[in-house]
C-alpha cells in the first residue's frame, strides 16, 4: 500500500503539503540537534573567546552550521527520488565540501586560500555538470550574451562573491540567518513560480533549518553562532540560488525576469554586497590596508555605535533589506541600467534613514 502510494504521490500536484513538511522536518532536525551541539561544544570547550572586535562579552559555540547542515542534508536525502536527483546530489556533494572545510576553520584554523579553492570546486561541481551559469549580462553595459569561458569565469566570481559576502555580514545576533532566511523565503517563490521544484525545496528546507538556528541565535542563555561552517553553506546555497534563478530567467523569454533578473537577483542580496563593496573600499582606499584584514567598520557596527540594540539592528537591516526587494519588484518594467542605478540610490538612502531619525530624536 505505502509502495503504491509513494509510486503515485506527485509533489507538484499537493505542492504546499509537501513544500510545508519539507520546511518542518528540516526545522525538526535542526532544533533537536542544536542541543546536542551545544552540549558538546560547552563539554570539550569548542567556544568562541570574544576579542576586541566582537560584540559579544561571553564564550559562546560557534558549531551551528552543523545543525544547519544535517537539517539540510537529511531533507534533500529523503525527497531525492520525487525530484532532480543529480542537481540535489551535486548541491549535497558541494554543501559537504564545504561543511568539512568550514568546521575545520571553526575547530582549528584553515588558510584562505585553502577556503577559496574549496569554494571553487564546490561552485565547479554545479556548472559543469549542469551548465547553471550566469549566460550574460542582460544588456547591463549594452552586454547581453557572454563568451562561454567568459560567463564560467564570471559565474566563479559571483559566487565566491556571495559566499565570502554573506560571511562578512555574520557579525551581530540573528543578522546572517535573518537575511538568508527572508532571502530563502523568496527564492521559494521565485522557484515555484519558475516551476522548479527541487530548488524550491531545497529554500524552503534552508528556511527551515535557519528558523530553528534563529530561536537560540537570539537567545541569552543557550546562544549558539553558525560560524564558518554555517556561512560558508548557507552563502554558497544563497549564491547557487541567485545564479540558478538568473540562468532561468535568462533561459526563457517569456519569464517575467527576463531582462530584470540581475537587478532583482542584487536587491535581493543588497545588504551583504553593498556592505562588502563599502569595506573593501574603506580597508583599501581610505586605510590603505589589505582588503581580508578584519575591523569594525561594516555597517551593522555603525548601528550598534549609534546606540541600536543587537536585536534592532537585526530588525532595521532585514526590514531595509524586505523594503528595498519590495520596490525592486515593483521597478520591474524599467530599462535594466535604470533599475540598478535607481536601486544603489534607494538602497543607499534607505540604510543611511536610520541613522538620521536616530540624530532627531536625541
Amino acid at each position: 500500500m505505502i509502495k503504491t502510494l509513494l509510486e503515485n504521490f506527485s509533489p507538484s500536484d499537493n505542492l504546499f503539503i509537501w513544500l510545508a513538511s519539507a520546511f518542518i522536518l528540516a526545522f525538526l532536525i535542526a532544533f533537536h540537534t542544536f542541543p546536542t551541539i551545544i552540549y558538546v561544544a560547552k563539554k570539550k570547550h569548542l567556544m568562541d573567546e570574544p576579542d576586541s572586535r566582537s560584540l559579544h562579552s561571553n564564550k559562546t559555540p560557534t558549531l551551528g552550521g552543523i545543525g544547519i547542515f544535517l537539517g539540510l542534508i537529511i531533507v534533500m536525502t529523503i525527497v531525492g527520488a520525487f525530484l532532480n536527483t543529480k542537481v540535489l546530489l551535486l548541491v549535497m556533494g558541494g554543501l559537504t565540501i564545504l561543511f568539512f572545510l568550514g568546521l575545520k576553520d571553526d575547530l582549528t584554523v584553515l588558510s584562505a586560500r585553502k577556503k577559496f579553492i574549496g569554494q571553487l570546486f564546490a561552485a565547479a561541481l554545479l556548472f559543469i555538470f549542469t551548465d547553471t551559469r550566469i549566460i550574460g549580462f542582460s544588456t547591463i553595459l549594452d552586454i547581453d550574451v557572454l563568451p562561454y569561458w567568459v560567463s564560467v569565469g564570471f559565474t566563479l566570481f559571483v559566487y565566491i562573491l556571495i559566499i565570502n559576502a554573506y560571511n562578512l555580514i555574520d557579525g551581530v545576533d540573528g543578522l546572517a540567518g535573518s537575511i538568508a532566511f527572508s532571502v530563502s523565503a523568496i527564492f521559494v517563490f521565485l522557484f515555484v513560480n519558475g516551476n522548479d521544484l527541487s530548488l524550491a525545496t531545497i529554500a524552503i528546507a534552508l528556511c527551515g533549518a535557519l528558523l530553528a538556528f534563529l530561536r537560540l541565535n537570539f537567545s541569552s542563555k543557550n546562544k549558539i553562532f553558525m560560524g564558518d561552517t554555517g556561512s560558508m553553506i548557507v552563502g554558497f546555497l544563497l549564491a547557487f540560488f541567485t545564479i540558478s534563478f538568473i540562468n532561468m530567467a535568462q533561459v526563457d523569454s517569456t519569464s517575467s525576469y527576463y531582462r530584470a533578473s540581475p537587478a532583482l537577483a542584487f536587491a535581493l542580496l543588497f545588504y551583504p554586497l553593498i556592505d562588502t563593496l563599502r569595506i573593501f573600499f574603506i580597508r583599501i582606499v581610505i586605510l590603505k590596508t589589505s582588503p581580508f584584514k578584519a575591523d569594525r567598520n561594516h555597517i551593522h557596527h555603525k548601528f550598534i555605535k549609534s546606540g541600536f540594540s543587537h536585536k534592532m539592528t537585526t530588525f532595521l537591516i532585514v526590514s531595509i533589506n524586505v523594503i528595498i526587494i519590495c520596490i525592486a519588484f515593483n521597478l520591474l518594467d524599467l530599462e535594466l541600467n535604470t533599475q540598478i542605478l535607481c536601486l544603489i540610490l534607494y538602497g543607499s538612502v534607505l540604510y543611511l534613514l536610520p541613522f538620521g531619525i536616530k540624530k532627531l530624536i536625541k
